[in-house]
């Protein structure tokens, strides 16, 4: 089958968080929306024809997810990640944050630390410290764009009694590394040795690019199964996050069973109707536009390399080892974080999620959401480089 994702479909009217709240954001409601990570191509037809035909019965009362709800995850990381996993390891969750939330509250206390690496995605920051845990900065090394972790501080942080949970962008969102086997290794040993539970964000699991591959932690190491919640959703994948459908694995029946009881103590397993109906759509019949939605991306990736190479070669930029959010480095305009966010929405009229929002570490970059027909890229890309030629150099 053939999917359009040149398609432009207009989201003006749909309640889209990432046109409705311009004006907050940005100061202006004319921005071109580079920023949300949800993408503007249409969802699976199979997803798509699924809802409607559930939505036609007229009544959406209160509904189970059933045997055919695990056993579609089950097949899909099967096929996918080449992950075996059981049935009685899934545990549903409204979202990969509330999963977080739910370990934070169970498996940790007020005051005690948690390690996250930054930059990263800015909820990881809130949902630390909102919910009265300290927070912990594993600070990313960056060298000529490209990230890798500082094992030594990960060892120091981890060795300290009070940190009791390590929270892991796998992979990592916005550098976009697709952590390998001995990276994995590592982390695996520390928090083995120091008891830290790991909370493995895996969203972006599905999307890794340019022949790399996700490696699920828990699938690697068995020995881990007793440290570590692996958290994943079909929302990113397939563009269903409005859905709010997610999923905790856990193979260790003592860590499940906790996280099992906090989570309904919480009422946070009930879910919607359609969530459920949107991921087994997807997981049983997706396959096929997900390999061409990857290539979609790669071929986007490609283009912003290319622009950036072409016409503003100071812009550092590498290639994302996996998720459609690109991290541009605009430093060597030797504009302040402010005088960056402010000249991209004034002059550019573009609006991407400002590095500094990922922590101080983003000081100097942009994420852009590639997750759009190549058109509208194009038009982005235009639209930086006319910052570009208007205060680079000029500050």
């Amino acid at each position: 089958m053939t999917y359009n994702f040149d398609e432009i479909v207009p989201r003006e009217g749909t309640d889209a968080f990432k046109l409705e709240l311009r004006e907050m954001v940005f100061g202006a409601d004319d921005v071109l929306p580079l920023w949300v990570a949800d993408m503007d191509f249409k969802s699976p037809p199979a997803v798509i024809k699924a809802l409607q035909d559930r939505a036609s019965h007229e009544i959406y009362g209160y509904t189970i997810r059933d045997k055919k709800f695990t056993d579609s995850i089950v097949n899909w990381l099967n096929r996918q990640h080449q992950w075996e996993i059981k049935e009685e390891w899934i545990d549903f969750s409204p979202g990969v944050l509330p999963s977080i939330m739910v370990a934070l509250h169970e498996f940790s206390e007020p005051g005690d630390k948690v390690i996250i690496q930054t930059p990263v995605y800015p909820p990881f920051y809130s949902i630390v410290s909102q919910n009265e845990r300290e927070l912990v900065k594993n600070t990313l090394v960056e060298t000529d764009g490209y990230y890798t972790i500082d094992f030594d501080l990960l060892e120091k942080q981890a060795s300290d009694p009070r940190t009791k949970i390590f929270v892991f962008s796998n992979p990592h969102n916005p550098v976009g590394r697709a952590w390998n086997k001995e990276e994995l290794k590592r982390i695996a040993d520390i928090c083995i040795e120091h008891e830290v539970l790991i909370v493995s964000d895996e969203i972006h699991s599905d999307l890794c690019l340019f022949g790399h591959t996700h490696l699920p932690m828990a699938n690697l190491f068995p020995e881990i199964c007793d440290r570590i919640i692996t958290c994943m959703a079909p929302s990113k994948t397939f563009n269903v996050a409005g859905l709010s459908s997610a999923y905790a694995i856990i193979a260790d029946d003592e860590i499940r069973e906790r996280f099992h009881k906090r989570l309904w103590a919480m009422q946070l397993h009930m879910g919607n109707l359609f969530g459920g109906i949107a991921l087994r759509a997807a997981y049983n019949e997706g396959d096929e536009w997900l390999d061409a939605l990857k290539k979609y991306l790669e071929g986007n990736a490609l283009l912003v390399r290319d622009f950036i190479d072409e016409n503003m070669p100071e812009v550092g930029f590498v290639l994302p080892e996996a998720t459609y959010l690109l991290w541009l480095d605009f430093r060597s305009w030797g504009l302040s974080p402010i005088k960056l966010r402010k000249t991209m929405v004034e002059v550019g009229k573009v609006g991407m999620n400002d590095g500094v929002s990922f922590g101080t570490e983003g000081a100097g970059f942009q994420r852009l959401n590639i997750g759009s027909p190549r058109s509208i890229i194009q038009e982005g890309l235009q639209r930086i480089l006319k910052v570009r030629n208007e205060v680079y150099k000029k500050h």
